[in-house]
């Protein structure tokens, strides 16, 4: 018994001296991102590492329950993990995680309860929608390739018919509809993550107004006043050249009447017609 005694300090020290294990493990998953947390462990000014696994529902039932390293966060030395690309099915996933210093590990903290991606926070997209003359436009958010967008517009007007089109193209402008004149068109957005099988609620819708056909107008004003001019004044320029050109090439001399008369005089008489 008094041995017993002696060494109940020892041991007391020895339990203090462990590293202890992470705590308030959680997890954050918007629009198929996934960030693992937990509460930093503290150790007198210490530099902690974290190691992090992962076990999907095939490494439980296939492989005797092995345990993945985290392809970002083995080791790592902040209190988080962003774990999106080691979740890459549809099924329930394992996570741990464990402190590290220098030979000294701790206990594995696990998340409870298991984190499955169809659980996602999906958030509407963000859009920008514009009008390039008489066509509208719309630019969507690039969310990742595993996102597809629902894409509602309408024109502005009661009883309108609202059109929906799938948009797989992230980051590009899309073309919608060919709007008309005065009129007022409206467009709003949903995600899509076909792997989950989920959309997101639809973003505020976004207006924009088409202005009315005074540029056309004035465009035909100006040819018609310009086919005018090419009427008159090319004619006018023709003749005007050509007498340029007549006068230029071919002059006509005109002789003075001095001479004119030596001409007069000098001239062979003409012989006597023929008798009849």
């Amino acid at each position: 018994m008094w041995l017993f005694y002696t060494l109940i300090p020892c041991l007391l020290i020895d339990e203090v001296a462990l590293l202890p294990a992470p705590q308030n493990l959680s997890i954050q998953s918007t629009n198929m991102k996934h960030l693992l947390t937990w509460s930093p462990v503290i150790m007198g000014g210490e530099t902690i590492h974290y190691s992090v696994e992962y076990q999907g529902e095939y490494e439980s039932l296939f492989m005797s329950h092995i345990w993945i390293p985290s392809s970002r966060c083995s080791p790592t030395t902040v209190p988080e993990c962003d774990v999106t690309d080691d979740i890459t099915a549809t099924v329930p996933y394992n996570l741990r995680v464990r402190a590290i210093l220098s030979s000294q590990t701790s206990a594995w903290s696990i998340l409870k309860p298991p984190f499955n991606r169809n659980s996602t926070i999906l958030t509407p997209p963000g859009m920008e929608v514009t009008k390039d003359g008489f066509h509208l436009v719309v630019k969507l958010e690039d969310l990742g390739p595993q996102f597809e967008f629902l894409v509602a517009y309408w024109r502005r007007e009661p009883g309108a018919k609202e059109h929906v089109k799938i948009v797989r193209s992230r980051g590009i402008p899309v073309h919608l509809e060919t709007m008309e004149p005065a009129a007022v068109y409206c467009v709003k957005a949903q995600t899509f993550v076909r792997a989950i099988g989920r959309h997101s609620a639809f973003s505020q819708a976004e207006c924009v107004k088409v202005q009315e056909e005074t540029l056309p107008l004035a465009l035909a004003l100006f040819a018609f006043v310009g086919f005018m001019l090419i009427l008159v004044v090319v004619p006018l320029f023709i003749w005007k050249m050509g007498r340029l050109l007549r006068y230029s090439c071919c002059p006509v001399v005109v002789l003075p009447d001095t001479l004119l008369s030596n001409v007069l005089f000098f001239s062979p008489p003409r012989p006597p017609p023929p008798p009849a």
